[in-house]
């Protein structure tokens, strides 16, 4: 990889170590004390590094790769080149973040930008909030009355915490984010530009005019979840909106208000998912699908990219689609409509 100039390397770590993170088998013959000392896709890896691979696109990468070490699926083991040290794993990637995250600890959430410690100068921290020891607040950052932190959260520069907020401890608030109205569980990551607690878009609609109604939920965000920059997440308006423990969220996603959302789900960048619709746990939304509100998505449930979904989605289903349905179905219009076309193209004497 570049050099990685702005996250410091923690120390080297050993084959043992790495293959303990990953849960990789060790070689007998290879020597357990040998160091890594960084993490390089399999192209431009040394003898220094390491690398993994687990997808087939990459194999000729593999048998070619100058790494010290390669974290590697069962099926890819036998074309790691013989210079190079084949730690076998069920789960190379996942293995290779743990050991990244050994290497580069700073790397894995916001941090001060200020290298500070304890309460920064030119900070606004209300007398009536309570930050426990150890939290660390940049300059710039704005933190309201009766707000209650927890030890080892950063607020990086900029950001803000509105009136009775609570944050947990060891969570992460990125540069110019805001939270209002909400409730964060611990370890919880809030990157920056990310807006939660903000009104949701509620109004009584008439020839009239466009009446507002007040929005006077919370946000309630469970422990572990993680946050992507500019990401939106509006307070309920007369119940929570709730994101469930281990969520993860990506950049440029709008939650609705009183949407709740289940524990471990993954919700990819551009979603949007309108009011008062639940997610249950474990469920999948990829780029770009757009959600109509007050629908149910079903424990496990997977939706492809760019799909559109107007009805409820069963549990365990994997749909895609405008309008969203089960991908076979699918699948098979759009083979249907595939043929029709050339067809038509035939019968017009098109080339």
């Amino acid at each position: 990889m570049s050099e990685p100039v702005f996250f410091p390397l923690a120390g080297p770590v050993s084959l043992r170590e790495v293959a303990a993170l990953s849960g990789a088998a060790l070689p007998p013959e290879a020597d357990g004390e040998a160091v890594i000392r960084a993490a390089s896709p399999l192209e431009s890896a040394g003898p220094d590094d390491l690398a993994y691979m687990d997808n087939a696109k990459y194999a000729e990468a593999l048998t070619a790769t100058r790494a010290r070490a390669c974290l590697v699926s069962p099926r890819f083991a036998a074309r790691v080149p013989a210079g190079t040290i084949a730690l076998v794993t069920p789960q190379p990637y996942r293995g290779f973040a743990k050991v990244l995250a050994r290497l580069f600890p700073s790397a894995a959430r916001p941090t001060s930008l200020f290298a500070a410690t304890g309460i920064s100068p030119g900070s606004f921290v209300h007398p009536s909030a309570r930050l426990e020891p150890g939290v660390v607040v940049d300059p710039g950052v704005l933190i309201g009355p009766g707000a209650e932190i927890g030890t080892e959260t950063v607020l990086a520069a900029g950001c803000v915490v509105g009136p009775g907020v609570r944050i947990g401890r060891g969570c992460a608030i990125g540069p110019g984010a805001s939270v209002l109205h909400a409730f964060l569980g611990n370890r919880v990551i809030v990157h920056g530009g990310a807006r939660i607690g903000q009104d949701g878009f509620g109004f009584a609609m008439g020839p009239g005019g466009h009446l507002k109604v007040p929005q006077v939920g919370r946000v309630i965000i469970q422990d572990d979840v993680e946050i992507g920059a500019n990401t939106t997440i509006d307070r309920g308006a007369s119940r929570d909106t709730v994101v469930g423990e281990g969520t993860k969220i990506d950049n440029l996603v709008q939650i609705a208000h009183n949407v709740v959302i289940g524990r471990h789900c993954v919700i990819v960048a551009q979603v949007g998912i309108s009011g008062s619709t639940t997610l249950e746990d474990y469920v999948v939304l990829g780029g770009q699908v757009g959600v109509v509100g007050h629908l149910r998505i079903g424990m496990g449930a997977q939706i492809a990219g760019s799909s559109n979904v107007n009805k409820d989605v069963p549990a365990g289903a994997r749909w895609g689609g405008t309008p969203a349905k089960p991908v076979r179905e699918w699948f098979r219009e759009m083979t249907t409509l595939k043929k029709l076309a050339a067809r038509g193209r035939d019968e017009a004497g098109e080339g």
